[in-house]
């Protein structure tokens, strides 16, 4: 790949004035902890100049706000480490002098002139995004880069240890440092931690939900993302509100149900992935993965402020042969009945199986396909005073224990033409992307897609 970012300079970030008085570590909740976020989490920020005339530098403003911002979320310049026990779970080792690393890069082109990174495709958003190993992301979990373009766009990339926050929790740092950044003597938000209290388990521990022990099982020797299928490849494909609509209602015509975008995309692009992957044996169990925010839900609500990991696993069991065979609406129906098993009892009963069975490897196995929705996040609102990005985009290659991810994600609002509906991105092995390509043509082209059959 042919090196387009040039970096200048990386630069650690203190927090402006000390934010304690002695080093110390931090206990990581029991949802942090989980297994499926030891993984560091990759996504950038496209922001276009709205003040051509100004001659602000992004990167002395966006580094002097993180300066401020770290004050209150220091966490993120920590280093994380395996505490000294059995379990070997993973904390924040705070001590002073710590910095959270940030790149300084530049390109001699406009963002324009690549469509403002509206091709999740490109190889080139790799070059945008700081990519650590596992002892890099240990040492430093939170590492940034700022890359400017001509005429004065920039870009944001972020690559963030999962254990520390999920997206919401990171959404919450940058629109802090976005408003001190917009000139902001204060943020208007306090960052809660006590993760260990509002997430920690029962006393006695409680194991209640039935699906707990349904969908989690123990194989200390298996580590999710070193599963090796071979080369990957990142496609992304159009969804038009036309063809989904069809789509949509042909489902209904056959089952009497409505479903949601998530839940009857969803389960086509499962379908397809699973037959474009040739799963050998009609009897394997297969998972469909996603994570449903859990802090409205939990009792009590976790606290505004909090900024931990706030959501929890959900998956979706089925014989790979039933995936393929099967009407579609099935499968759907499947993914909008597991919603119903989300209560306070599933995330105690998942906390304390992870409290009771850490130590034995708890996992959700093989065969599990990773499903998110970015459309809706809020992902777009962290304005540094350029206005909110136009463009944002995961490059996460893992996610809830599938090394196949897939996202929704909004189109860039600044790309040219007008596109309806949005566009999916997924990661698949090499091998598979062209029968899957066949597939989401398919879907593009408004084909009878609801049956059991193609």
């Amino acid at each position: 790949m042919v090196q387009m970012v040039q970096i200048t300079e990386t630069t650690l970030i203190h927090p402006s004035r000390p934010p304690f008085t002695d080093d110390h570590a931090l206990p990581l909740s029991h949802l942090d902890t989980d297994r499926n976020l030891h993984l560091t989490f990759r996504y950038l920020r496209a922001y276009v100049n709205i003040h051509p005339s100004s001659s602000a530098d992004p990167f002395l403003v966006i580094s002097s706000a993180l300066s401020q911002a770290l004050v209150q979320y220091y966490p993120l310049a920590g280093k994380l480490r395996r505490r000294q026990h059995e379990d070997q779970r993973l904390e924040i080792w705070c001590s002073a002098g710590q910095g959270l690393p940030l790149i300084r890069a530049n390109v001699d082109f406009t963002l324009e002139s690549v469509n403002y990174l509206d091709d999740p495709e490109s190889p080139f958003l790799e070059q945008l995004v700081p990519d650590l190993d596992m002892d890099g992301a240990m040492e430093h979990p939170c590492v940034l880069q700022i890359t400017v373009f001509k005429n004065g766009a920039f870009t944001l990339g972020a690559a963030i240890h999962h254990s520390l926050c999920d997206g919401l929790g990171a959404t919450q740092f940058f629109s802090a440092a976005a408003e001190l950044a917009r000139g902001a003597t204060q943020i208007s938000l306090e960052p809660i931690w006590n993760r260990e209290k509002l997430l920690g388990p029962q006393d006695p521990i409680r194991i209640d939900s039935p699906v707990i022990r349904e969908f989690l099982h123990l194989d200390k020797g298996f580590l999710p993302y070193e599963q090796n299928i071979g080369p990957v490849a990142r496609a992304c494909f159009p969804v038009r509100d036309e063809c989904l609509e069809k789509f949509k209602r042909s489902l209904f015509e056959q089952s009497g149900l409505n479903f949601t975008t998530f839940e009857a995309l969803g389960a086509y692009i499962w379908r397809s992935k699973v037959k474009a992957a040739g799963i050998e044996g009609d009897d394997e169990e297969i998972k469909f993965a996603y994570s449903i925010n859990i802090r409205k839900l939990v009792k009590p609500p976790l606290p505004v402020g909090y900024w931990g990991n706030g959501c929890v696993p959900m998956y979706v069991k089925m014989r790979s042969k039933d995936v393929i065979e099967k009407p579609i609406w099935e499968t759907a129906e499947q993914i909008k009945k597991s919603k119903s098993n989300v209560s306070d009892e599933y995330v105690r009963s998942f906390i304390d199986f992870q409290e009771k069975h850490y130590g034995e490897g708890v996992t959700a196995g093989k065969g599990v396909s990773g499903f998110t929705d970015w459309r809706h996040l809020g992902h777009s609102s962290v304005d540094f005073g350029w206005g909110g990005p136009v463009t944002v985009l995961p490059l996460a290659r893992n996610l809830l224990g599938s090394v196949e991810p897939c996202f929704f994600l909004p189109y860039s609002t600044a790309s040219s033409g007008k596109k309806d509906g949005f566009k999916v991105l997924v990661t698949l092995a090499e091998a598979a992307l062209p029968a899957f390509r066949e597939d989401m043509q398919l879907f593009s082209n408004g084909h009878e897609v609801g049956q059991s059959s193609i």
